[in-house]
């Protein structure tokens, strides 16, 4: 049976596992603080893959930032990772060979290949964490666009420049849907800059009106972007992932969605593929894209 070693680049972390080809992790993933150097994330990749290389067929990485479309190299990287990161010749650090895919990508590639999404011809996955990721599936194909960097859920929510961005630009579906967004909605709602996502969560628990408030207004902005991507790609469900998914009310969104869009009823669901996705999803479209 193939195996991939597999790796999950982030801003903060780097995971490395080995998956086989039915996307079953063989080891409990390591876990790595991401270096704030070129040279110290290489010294990470190219150490364990001195310590792996021949148990396994190939090499598959998930990272965050754009990747091209021959799967090769990292075009376009995110602020929170050290500046030059896509610079990194990544084909050189083994004999064997190596794939590249963005993380949300490949996220989305392992819901729909063994997790929530499975069976579908049309998904949309949304991670909602620090940020939001997306992937979108189309007919066993990832969406990727021209350049590879497709699926990058900054589109604009409103007009009038009230957010700013993490990608520098103003009013990003990003900035009213992710983690840091229901913190911003509660220090505007309450006034108060010393609120936390905890605090707000811990709120709705407890049945405090403010909080929940607070929290009915960053679900409605969550909910108004899925309106927008059912009404473009007609999908199938739309998965939600990440640290925050698992507080929204799923079955409220879903038919909010469903009453106000013109393409047919979707379903939304909660991510079942592990906290590992992102490797098992890398790892799975690696071994059908490369013959070893």
């Amino acid at each position: 049976m193939r195996k991939a070693l597999a790796f999950d680049i982030g801003g903060t972390k780097i995971y490395s596992t080995i998956v086989d080809e039915n996307g079953n992790i063989l080891y409990e993933p390591l876990k790595f603080s991401t270096p704030k150097t070129i040279d110290g994330i290489i010294k990470i990749l190219t150490e364990q893959i001195n310590i792996h290389e021949n148990e396994i067929d190939l090499i598959a990485i998930a990272t965050a930032g754009a990747v091209n479309n021959e799967n090769t190299a990292v075009i376009g990287s995110t602020g929170n990772l050290v500046k030059g990161y896509y610079t990194i010749d990544f084909q050189s650090l083994s004999n064997k060979p190596v794939f590249l895919e963005n993380d949300a990508n490949s996220a989305a590639w392992a819901e729909y290949k063994i997790g929530a999404s499975k069976g579908t011809n049309v998904s949309v996955m949304l991670t909602l964490g620090t940020g939001v990721g997306g992937g979108i599936i189309i007919n066993n194909k990832i969406l990727k666009g021209k350049s590879g960097a497709a699926g990058e859920m900054h589109f604009k929510m409103y007009p009038d420049h009230r957010r700013k961005c993490s990608c520098g630009s103003w009013d990003c579906y990003e900035a009213y849907a992710s983690g840091t967004a229901l913190k911003i909605t509660a220090e505007e709602m309450l006034n108060n800059k010393d609120v936390t996502t905890y605090d707000v969560i811990d709120g709705v628990k407890n049945g405090d009106s403010k909080m929940t408030a607070v929290f009915n207004k960053w679900q409605n902005d969550i909910t108004i972007g899925i309106m927008g991507l059912a009404n473009i790609f007609d999908p199938d469900c739309v998965v939600l992932s990440g640290s925050m998914a698992q507080f929204v009310n799923l079955k409220k969104i879903e038919e909010a969605v469903n009453s106000d869009i013109v393409t047919s009823p979707i379903s939304v669901r909660l991510a079942t593929a592990g906290n590992f996705s992102g490797m098992i999803g890398v790892s799975l479209l690696a071994m059908e894209n490369i013959e070893v």
